[in-house]
């Protein structure tokens, strides 16, 4: 397994207000990698892939550095080199502004993440050559009649901040206190359900970007890459709140305890009493962006057809796989929209770097959404996003499911 970890002995990286993000990235995990800095919005030569042939990987004992100036919010960084990022390569990436120094709330950051003891390597040709007999393989896809398909693969464990619910994280809050959690699915291909222990909670932001704070009580879906953060204002008396993802489609769940000083902690099981349904865009559809796109017309159309399935696992962006893919070509600024229509019975959570977009219509139901990076997009149905090309270079647009990208569900936007 990998680990990124600061000098401090921290995972990841957070900047203090104002700061750049000026950090050398030093590589003693024993073989080439390459990480993205998931969020960010820098010149494209320090994205973090090689896959645009701006960077090469950095060689184990080699580094590499890196100076812009940071996008504020709840980011991530992890592997963009083969299947690394399934290996643990993946840590926070927090930029916080000077309103959060001044607010009176304790910051509590959630990694979520999928494992598996399985070598990666062997888990993506599993798949395919298992799927392609005709059944749904050894990995555990779980196809739900005429529904959804959902979990194309079984792990071994499900992580928040490198724990099980065995042994979670205790973080000691104070009665009546304050909470900012700063979610974050670090996962590879696991969408879960966010629960806050009967807490009160307000959505604040999703993907870094401010939206018009929501109250919530339900669990709240979190697909792969995205991001939430909440603000929990608890009890003012002694009490231990678990802070659960639950995964869609099944009973497995992991998490963390908020727990005031005296507090007793029961034990929790791994497994709710009953199965999560599949994440969907609900929550979506009443997310409004704090600071959306300004109002002008739209430049330029792209049609991205999102297609494949569990038989062959063969996933497609318009027809094509990476190998042999077709750019999105966009010009200097100009107001881009994707229509995204997915005609495959998988979600699949769409990430474009370098750019942050609106969602701006839900299965042809126009909506003033939230600003994000990453966004679900429903089996059968389609999505809207819009974003201004204002970075130039080509940029990478996938699926956040690590297993459908290396399967080819990948494209790039191309500046022309």
């Amino acid at each position: 397994m990998f680990a990124l970890e600061g000098a401090d002995g921290l995972d990841g990286v957070r900047l203090a207000p104002g700061e750049r993000f000026a950090v050398t990235l030093e590589n003693a995990c024993g073989e080439p990698t390459i990480i993205h800095w998931h969020g960010q919005t820098p010149p494209v030569a320090q994205d973090g892939v090689t896959a645009t042939g701006y960077e090469s990987p950095i060689a184990n004992g080699a580094s590499a550095a890196y100076d812009f100036v940071p996008r504020p919010g709840t980011h991530w960084m992890h592997s963009h080199l083969g299947l690394q990022e399934q290996r643990l390569m993946a840590a926070p990436l927090i930029v916080h502004t000077a309103e959060d120094v001044r607010a009176s709330t304790q910051e509590v950051v959630v990694l979520l993440h999928d494992f598996t003891f399985r070598d990666p390597a062997e888990i993506l040709p599993s798949l395919t050559a298992q799927n392609s007999q005709g059944g749904m393989g050894m990995m555990g896809g779980m196809a739900m009649g005429n529904g959804p398909d959902l979990n194309d693969i079984n792990f071994d464990a499900y992580l928040a901040n490198g724990r099980t619910l065995d042994d979670p994280q205790i973080v000691r809050v104070e009665r009546g206190g304050r909470v900012r959690l700063r979610l974050i699915n670090g996962a590879t291909a696991t969408a879960f359900w966010i629960g806050t222990g009967g807490v009160p909670a307000q959505l604040i932001a999703v993907d870094g970007d401010a939206v018009q704070p929501l109250d919530v009580s339900a669990p709240l879906p979190v697909a792969e890459g995205q991001r939430l953060d909440l603000l929990l204002t608890l009890p003012p008396r002694e009490g231990a709140y678990p802070i659960l993802a639950q995964r869609e489609g099944d009973t497995a769940r992991t998490g963390l305890i908020l727990a005031t000083p005296s507090a007793k902690i029961i034990k929790l099981s791994k497994q709710a009493n009953t199965s999560a349904g599949a994440c969907g865009i609900t929550l979506e559809a009443n997310l409004r962006a704090q600071t959306p796109l300004t109002n002008r017309p739209i430049d330029r159309v792209h049609q991205v057809i999102l297609a494949g399935n569990m038989a062959g696992y063969d996933w497609t962006i318009n027809g094509k796989q990476w190998k042999n893919h077709d750019p999105l070509l966009v010009k200097q600024g100009e107001r881009v929209a994707f229509d995204i229509v997915n005609h495959s019975k998988m979600a699949h959570p769409m990430h474009l770097h370098g750019h942050h977009f609106q969602v701006v219509a839900i299965n042809g139901t126009a909506l003033p959404g939230a600003m994000r990076d990453t966004v679900l997009v429903p089996p059968m149905g389609n999505v809207r996003i819009a974003f201004d090309a204002v970075n130039p270079g080509r940029w990478l647009f996938h699926c956040h499911n690590l297993y459908h990208m290396a399967a080819g569900m990948m494209t790039e936007v191309r500046y022309i």
